[in-house]
């Protein structure tokens, strides 16, 4: 698949306010500075299209991007950053859960993990209540550019162990670098042919 026309359309607090298009919705979520908005960049070609931050929780809101007039990129707000009031941190928990389980339009979930770091107890209960929920997720491991091949692997054989003692099946993983590009395709191949199952259906 190539991106030829990516474009930001609405942000939203409210699952129910997101667009009525009937289009498939991919979001992508991971903790505060995985490297989500700058993932999200590469994968469309687009600089500037999610707004980057050293600041964690820059994104606050559901922000719907279109694909190729096609399908949507759902950037969502980071979960596990504290450094906000425990009212407005709960409000975005409600935001994020209301969204992740009850929005018909979402297909899969694209959880982002830092291949650098090994599997935490926050990214494990989210990937765990997604699969409780029966909502469908992908994990992308993010910054492979950052260490050795072997030390990824490591990494990734941690998570695979962790999960396998409570999922049957395992989720797809994905490795990834928005420094030089690598995985942008199998992302893409991934997105690709969950729509191409949805025209079939």
């Amino acid at each position: 698949m190539e991106i030829k026309k990516a474009e930001f359309v609405v942000s939203n607090t409210d699952y129910r306010k997101c667009p009525d298009t009937g289009l498939p919705e991919y979001a992508f979520i991971g903790r505060s500075n995985v490297g989500k908005s700058s993932l999200i960049n590469m994968l469309t070609h687009q600089k500037g299209l999610a707004k980057t931050s050293v600041r964690p929780g820059k994104t606050q809101l559901i922000n719907h991007f279109l694909i190729n007039n096609e399908w949507y990129l759902v950037d969502l707000p980071g979960y596990g950053y504290a450094r906000t009031s425990k009212t407005s941190r709960e409000k975005w928990q409600k935001m994020i859960t209301d969204y992740l389980l009850k929005r018909e339009a979402l297909v899969n979930v694209f959880v982002l993990v830092d291949s650098r770091i090994p599997p935490q107890k926050i990214d494990l209960e989210f990937i765990n209540f997604l699969g409780m929920n029966g909502t469908p997720l992908s994990i992308i491991f993010t910054k492979i550019d950052k260490q050795k091949q072997r030390e990824i692997a490591a990494t990734v054989n941690t998570y695979r162990q962790t999960l396998a003692e409570v999922w049957e099946e395992l989720p797809e993983m994905l490795m990834t670098s928005s420094v030089t590009g690598f995985g942008r395709d199998r992302v893409l191949a991934r997105i690709d042919e969950i729509n191409q199952q949805l025209k079939q259906h």
